[in-house]
């Protein structure tokens, strides 16, 4: 019986190189998947009961191959970035008018004590001076708690358009379950996502070094 001839390639070297780079990186890439996919299967296992149904193996077998590339890191910490500063500005913007409203009643107790004091000589005018402060004191406590509800209102609809912006960018950047809504539950997952999503950059992940 004759022996078979040996297979000899046509194929250069340079490309079955290639081939077998491409090959090794798909494999590293399905590696990196896998761990993904099963450190947000953990973390999910994490959550209330009443999110886990909602975090379902599509959404995380989904979200583990968007985050493969890197760029939904930079998205997500670009992201928190913002917000923080934004955070930072509207507390800053509570923190003035609490301060203004602080200045405001050492003055007027400083006008209160001049004037009960000018009631020495004239102690006939005490009455009035008292009952002119008792609505100066009212007014200053009605004003401020009027204007700090509605900064507190303006607060809470500027966070509210901030996570919108959120929702919009990061469902534009194609991150399974990021939609815009305004739905307590909905938004309470995106939140958890956001901490998954944030977790994995932390992580040493095979594959990646």
């Amino acid at each position: 019986m004759s022996a078979m001839p040996e297979y000899v390639t046509n194929v250069s070297p340079n490309v079955l190189a290639t081939v077998k780079e491409e090959l090794i990186k798909k494999e590293q890439q399905q590696q990196r998947h896998y761990f993904l996919l099963s450190e947000l299967q953990s973390m999910a296992r994490e959550v209330p009961g009443k999110y886990q149904q909602r975090l379902s193996y599509d959404l995380l077998c989904g979200l583990s191959n968007a985050v493969l590339d890197g760029t939904v890191y930079e998205i997500v910490n670009s992201l928190k970035e913002v917000q923080q500063l934004e955070e930072r500005n509207l507390f800053a913007r509570r923190v003035k008018l609490i301060n203004q409203n602080k200045n405001q009643k050492q003055a007027l107790m400083k006008k209160q004590t001049d004037a009960i004091q000018m009631c020495r000589s004239k102690p006939h005018n005490l009455p009035l001076v008292q009952a002119k402060y008792e609505k100066h004191w009212k007014d200053l406590g009605r004003n401020f708690n009027e204007e700090l509800k509605r900064l507190d209102m303006k607060i809470i609809m500027e966070l509210d358009q901030k996570v919108m912006d959120q929702q919009v960018t990061l469902e534009k950047a194609g991150v399974p379950g990021f939609f815009v809504t305004n739905n307590p539950q909905e938004i309470k997952v995106q939140m958890y996502l956001l901490e998954f999503i944030t977790r994995l950059n932390g992580m040493m992940i095979p594959g990646s070094y």
